[in-house]
């Protein structure tokens, strides 16, 4: 197909169902059941723990069947609405261990002038990059990790997904979301304390999150109708004016 500049602008989209979504978060606090709740999800299980869940899922347990599973997504005969790759820390160990298995390496490094390390992200990229491109939803899965970074004045602990430094990189510059599932103590009105499971969705020197569409508050309940609600509720939310 030739191309041809445009004659139109292009136009945000509002539908939930069709955004790239990085979630994640510790283990147990509900990222795969929230995941379940998108429109006709199909789940590319990486790893174990689908079991409580009742869910289309394809097991893809090495990066060929991965890919597989990709191709069959991409050929589009079928219903499915949202691909949820449950969880992308083993998608990319995956990645990383076919590619070093193709070189006959058992580690990135073992290659000469760093060309493990690149052909692995090239294959990371590609596969990303064309799943995102498709007409669904694409929902990545993480494990949260604590790491400490150092600034110029201060040594700060913060929470981030658990993909190698450039692996992430990649996965951050691709999505619409960075949602971070969280745990808090509050309490109750009789003095209790209470814990609640909610989303971050702004940057935050401590941790990673991110909402390109504007439409989320801060913090929210880790609930699928409450995210559905504050995406679709109206206008996105205008950052104050510089002072």
């Amino acid at each position: 197909m030739p191309v041809a500049l445009p004659t139109s602008k292009s136009k945000p989209t509002q539908d939930y169902a069709k955004k790239s979504i990085l979630l994640y978060g510790p283990p147990k606090i509900g990222k795969t059941t929230f995941a379940s709740r998108f429109p006709d999800a199909l789940f590319l299980e990486c790893e174990p723990g689908l079991s409580e869940l009742e869910v289309f899922k394809i097991p893809t347990y090495t990066w060929p069947e991965l890919l597989e599973a990709c191709n069959l997504v991409a050929a589009g005969n079928h219903n499915f609405k949202t691909i949820v790759i449950d969880t992308v820390d083993n998608a990319y160990k995956m990645c990383s261990d076919h590619v070093n298995a193709q070189h006959g390496v058992q580690y990135e490094g073992d290659l000469p002038h760093g060309k493990g390390w690149a052909f692995i992200k090239n294959e990371w990229h590609r596969v990303l990059t064309k799943l995102a491109s498709l007409p669904y939803g694409l929902i990545l899965i993480s494990h949260a990790v604590e790491k400490t970074l150092e600034t110029r004045t201060a040594e700060i602990c913060k929470t981030q997904p658990s993909l190698p430094v450039w692996a992430r990189a990649v996965v951050l510059g691709l999505v619409d979301m960075i949602l971070y599932c969280d745990a808090i103590v509050v309490r109750d009105k009789d003095g209790n304390a209470v814990t609640q499971r909610i989303i971050r969705t702004k940057p935050h020197p401590t941790y990673d999150a991110g909402d390109r569409t504007g439409r989320l508050p801060e913090t929210l309940p880790l609930n699928f109708d409450e995210f559905v609600r504050a995406l679709t509720a109206g206008a996105p939310v205008k950052a104050p004016a510089a002072k």
